[in-house]
């Protein structure tokens, strides 16, 4: 499946079915992220339940603390 990730053009296996499966793919599962798909930010328990589909465009966006 082919998807625009962060901007890239990013070939992910069939078997990620939700943003879940996604974020799993990526090891982002313990990391505070924000994650848009089609330029619609969802919400964490969305995840599970949103659906990816061939050519979405996803933005991954890590928080990172400093100072």
């Amino acid at each position: 499946m082919d998807l625009r990730i962060n901007g890239q053009q990013l070939t992910v296996p069939e078997t990620i079915l939700t943003i879940k499966d996604l974020i799993h793919h990526f090891k982002l599962e313990n990391r505070t992220i924000m994650v848009e798909r089609n330029q619609v930010i969802l919400r964490r328990e969305d995840h599970v339940k949103t659906t990816v589909l061939d050519g979405d465009t996803i933005e991954l966006v890590q928080f990172v603390g400093g100072g």
